[in-house]
């Protein structure tokens, strides 16, 4: 009875914090988060409220959002998250309450006045086909990412924030998915969406970290193993097990080429072992994917197929 009295209790107090929260953002903020448009809301220092929506350069809503206004969603994210931030603390990494869209906010005095910025949930997955239709891929392209997804390749794909390698990691997932092959997720933010019937999604907290959850979905018997991003040590685990009877996976990297996304993977392995691993991360990687942000959209600007490692250099074929 009590243990029900408790949950009735914890489901009512946040039911309430979502309520405050609501409040604190506002009816214009709220109008933008609602907008299925806009993939980036952030707020300035000078209280300019910008949104990036699809398809459109960024803009200033005209909304003003006053510094302590700013400050009670800070602090109610925290809440909810049951995270410290303060002037000691003053960097929040959270999911924003109730739509679970990633949220980065910072306190003063890190700030003049306190920020934040919501990058939202896709709420559409789109296909490499909707990718072809929006002149992002070309059918030559897709027809290469689709044979590398039935050959069981693996993938990496590389850009710069914000340049869409979330979305694109989603349709390479979609292909994935038609198989029937069980597939193991993998993420700091849940941001990927999977329709797959045999699938397992995990996601890092405080206390477990990716390369724990690497190694424990090696035990899970993966087809294929899926990072929404590699960004430490665990790049190390991970091409390990894409070479080790887990083939066909992906994963998103920060970088600005594809040449450059190994260069990167080597540096993540660095702070793992003082040995890149070159030649092991040669046979892990088959397909690099760069994607870029282009005028008003985005665009894949090149994709390497990875042939190896030879005197000192990796061998890629543009495709």
């Amino acid at each position: 009875m009590n243990a029900v009295k408790e949950v009735i209790e914890t489901d009512s107090s946040r039911e309430r914090l979502l309520q405050m929260l609501d409040t604190a953002l506002g009816k214009a903020q709220k109008a933008h988060l609602d907008d299925s448009r806009v993939v980036d809301l952030l707020l300035n220092p000078d209280g300019h409220l910008w949104a990036e929506r699809l398809g459109e350069n960024c803009t200033d809503t005209g909304a003003a959002v006053g510094p302590d206004q700013a400050q009670q969603v800070l602090k109610l994210v925290a809440d909810a998250t049951k995270t410290i931030c303060n002037e000691k603390n003053p960097i929040l990494y959270a999911e924003l309450p109730g739509s679970g869209d990633r949220f980065t906010g910072i306190f003063p005095p890190v700030v003049k006045n306190p920020v934040f910025a919501i990058r939202k949930k896709a709420l559409l997955v789109y296909t490499l086909a909707d990718y072809v239709t929006q002149g992002i891929i070309t059918e030559q392209q897709k027809e290469v990412i689709s044979a590398g997804v039935a050959a069981k390749q693996n993938f990496l794909v590389a850009g710069g924030a914000g340049s869409g390698k979330t979305t694109l990691l989603n349709a390479i997932l979609a292909e994935i998915a038609q198989t029937n092959d069980r597939i193991v997720i993998i993420e700091d933010i849940v941001e990927l969406q999977c329709q797959a019937s045999n699938q397992v999604a995990m996601r890092t907290l405080d206390y477990i970290s990716m390369n724990q959850l690497l190694a424990a979905a090696m035990r899970l018997s993966p087809d294929r193993i899926v990072i929404g991003e590699v960004r430490g040590p665990e790049a190390l685990t991970l091409v390990k097990a894409w070479n080790t009877g887990h083939p066909g996976g992906a994963c998103s990297i920060h970088a600005n080429s594809c040449r450059a996304a190994l260069r990167r993977l080597e540096s993540l392995i660095l702070e793992a072992i003082p040995n890149p691993q070159r030649e092991l991360i040669a046979e892990a990687v088959n397909l690099i994917i760069y994607i870029e942000k282009y005028q008003q959209s985005r665009r894949i600007k090149e994709i390497a197929a990875v042939e190896g490692f030879e005197n000192g250099q990796y061998l890629l074929k543009q495709i």
